[in-house]
Parts: structure tokens; sequence; C-alpha cells
């Protein structure tokens, strides 16, 4: 996994695409919003439609919420894991020194001990971040498929998602 592939998975670079999610009520109305975009120049892979008999929350990267809190208990785990160890060899090596005074067997189980401390602290924290933070956004969004209706997501460059907005904010959904 390289670099900016890790950071952008963590979410610590900014995205360079933008959403738009939009909820209706059926079918219909929501292939007629999708056809009015695609008719004002908003290209097809720029949009998606997510509900029965087109595609599923999973192929479109809404996941369910205790998905998304493992994964960021897991990332941020990791990451506090390793800040925790590197504190724990600083304190390791100040304590060689002389600076602190423990017991030789002591100062050796300090290590893993701040790594498996802040580690710990981090996945419960990372665990809270995506269920409470993600995770409630992606709970709202399956909870209208989940009721039958229809999701219009707009996905690309902040230019793109507005104009679809303006687009289909000048046509309500009655009259789609």
């Amino acid at each position: 996994m390289s670099v900016n592939r890790f950071l952008n998975k963590a979410g610590l670079v900014r995205r360079q695409t933008h959403l738009a999610v939009l909820v209706f009520p059926d079918e219909s109305s929501a292939f007629q919003a999708y056809r009015l975009l695609h008719y004002h120049g908003v290209s097809p892979e720029h949009l998606a439609i997510v509900g029965e008999g087109y595609s599923n929350p999973e192929h479109v990267g809404l996941l369910k919420p205790m998905q998304i809190a493992a994964r960021k208990a897991r990332s941020l785990g990791l990451i506090a894991g390793m800040l925790g160890s590197l504190i724990g060899v600083a304190l390791f090596v100040a304590m060689t020194f002389q600076s602190v005074g423990l017991s030789g067997i002591q100062s050796m189980l300090l290590v893993p001990a701040c790594g498996l401390v802040s580690g710990f602290t981090g996945a419960v924290l990372g665990g809270l971040f995506g269920l409470f933070g993600e995770g409630t956004t992606a709970s709202i969004y399956r909870h209208h498929v989940d009721r039958g209706q229809y999701l219009l997501m707009i996905e690309g460059s902040e230019g793109i998602v507005r104009w679809g907005q303006e687009v289909l904010s000048h046509y309500s959904t009655s009259r789609l």
C-alpha cells in the first residue's frame, strides 16, 4: 500500500471529489432525475442509482455503520499503537541513561505497555468516531434504501456536483 493511498484511506488527505445524495420515493422519479441530469450534460459515470433493481449500497461504497466503525478503529488503533510504542522506546532510552529510576525488567516492559494502552485507546476512539461520525450518515441513507426508496448519487468535481444540484433544483420532485 502506497503512502498516498494509506493517507487517502485514513481520511488524512482532502478528497478531490464531492458527493451529493438525493432521495426519491420511487424508481420512476429517480430514473427521470437520472435522465434529466444526463440530458443536461452530467456524464453517467458521475451518477449512480441505489435501490431495488439498481446498484446495491455496498457496490457504491455505502457501508454498514459497523463496517465503518471497524475500519476506523483498526486504522486509528494502528496509528496510536505505533505512536505509543515510539513513546515507550523514548522512555526506555531515557531510563537507560538513568534519568528515571526503574529496574531493567520494568523498563523493558514499558515499550509494549505503552503500545498496547495507546493502541487500545486509539481503537476505542476510532470506533466511536466511525460509528457516530460517518456511520450515522451511512445508516440514514441505508434506512431510506431499506424502506424501498431510491438514492441518486452524484459524484465528481465540485462543479459537476453543483451543476447537478442546480439542474434538479429547477425541477421539483413532484414534477419528476
